[in-house]
This record gives C-alpha cells, structure tokens and sequence, in this order.
C-alpha cells in the first residue's frame, strides 16, 4: 500500500478537475479526450510545430544536409541521442510558461503526448529528470523536469530515478549566452546513489544543450553505460549558433 502523500498528487489533481471546467489552457475552448484529460485541447496541441527532418544524429538539430553540426561538438562521450518533440514558439512556449511558472502541474501530461515517439524512448532505459536547485524548487513547488519524466514514465512504462543533483545554485540561462550557459553550468550536477547503465535525461526545453550536457558528464563521471535526452521544447537557434553562413 503506498503511503497517503505518495498519492496526494493524484488526489490534487482529482480535486481540480472536479472544480474546473474542462477548457483549453492556451486558447480556452473545451479541452477533451478519452482518458487523457488534458489542460490543451487537440486544435492546440495540432499547432505545436514538428521538428524537420533531416536532423543531426547526435543532438537532433535540424540540419541542412550539406553543414556539420556545431552544436555537439566538444560533448562527453557517451553522450547522444538527443531529440526533442516540437520547436519552442508561440503555442508550445506558452503551454511550457504555464507548466514551469504558472503552477500547471498537470501541463506535463500534455507535452509528454507528443514526446511519445520521441527515438531515446525505447525499452530497457530509465528516466533521469533534470533536477532544480532547492531555491527554484521552493518557489515553483516542484521541478516541472519531474513532472514530465514522471509522465512520459507512465505512458511508456519506463522507470524515473533521481539520481541527479544540483551541486549549486545557477544564475538564470534566459539571458546568457552560449559560452556563458555553458560556464555557468559546469560541474553543477553531481550523481547520487544508483546510477542506471543506459539513462534518458528529461527536460522540458533544449535551447543550447548546456544543461543537458553539464548532466550527462556527471551521469557518466558516476558509471553510466550511455546517456540520452529527451525534451519537449527546442529553441530554433540562429544561424551563428549552428555553425552556418549566408
């Protein structure tokens, strides 16, 4: 029998759709579905941009076939299989804004719909959410990495383990620069405890890959076999960050 708060996200959740009329976060119309009550409706999730084809085979950046990634150069070894569901613009931004900010918990079930397919998602492999730093975590009341893990879990049947920890607190990647994200990242994620042999990092948006990469060397560093990632969201970079002239 799990204990009482184990489920007391569920309970949550019970409660709020008993008190709230099943409408669309994004554009307000009903939001229905068989079984998978979700806070975005099907017209919404239906403007969530598909990332392109062809895509790099390591970091899963759109590419034009003719120029070499640069986006993963100088990542871990050990370290790939990166792929992300759709490109972070208006829609999906606002749907991430409500997750991450807003207190939307319940967003998750809705971006993990989309990530289904998503390649790293295969059997035998688990789950490791990217984890916020304990001033973060108080503020928002949870890590909205967790929230998705936690639903791509349910959906695929694969294990989530916390085995990863902030070392430190981080300044904010909003405004920083590629080179800065990376700086500002470095050795800020430390394992603990069980390490599985073939990981999948979770979060909710790839914008340089810093993050995922700082995450990946300490997954690895602590005994890791492989690591991939997975996120919802991917910010469309420009054309100086993918190593391309006009």
């Amino acid at each position: 029998m799990r204990p009482w708060c184990a489920a007391l996200p569920e309970r949550i959740g019970a409660v709020e759709r008993w008190l709230l009329p099943p409408a669309c976060l994004l554009c307000g119309e009903a939001a229905g579905g068989r079984g998978d009550d979700p806070l975005v409706c099907p017209m919404c999730r239906t403007r969530w941009r598909r990332l392109p084809e062809p895509q790099c085979s390591r970091c899963g950046q759109p590419v034009d076939g003719e120029t070499d990634c640069r986006i993963c150069e100088g990542w871990p070894e050990g370290f790939s299989g990166v792929a992300s569901a759709v490109w972070l613009d208006g829609p999906a931004r606002r749907a991430v804004h409500a997750l991450k900010y807003d207190g939307w918990r319940r967003m998750a079930e809705s971006l993990a719909m989309v990530m289904d397919d998503l390649r790293p998602l295969r059997a035998g492999v688990s789950l490791v959410p990217i984890p916020l730093g304990a001033a973060r975590r108080r503020s928002r009341g949870y890590n909205q990495s967790e929230a998705v893990a936690g639903a791509v879990g349910r959906r695929r049947g694969l294990p989530v383990e916390a085995c990863l920890v902030r070392t430190r607190e981080t300044r904010s990647q909003t405004s920083l620069t590629p080179e800065e994200r990376a700086a500002n990242l470095k050795a800020a994620f430390s394992a603990r405890g069980r390490v599985p042999a073939r990981v999948v990092l979770v979060d909710d948006v790839f914008t340089t890959g810093a993050t995922l990469r700082s995450a990946a060397a300490a997954l690895l560093a602590a005994g890791a076999e492989s690591v991939a990632a997975v996120t919802f969201g991917r910010a469309e970079l420009p054309l100086a960050a993918l190593g391309r002239t006009i």
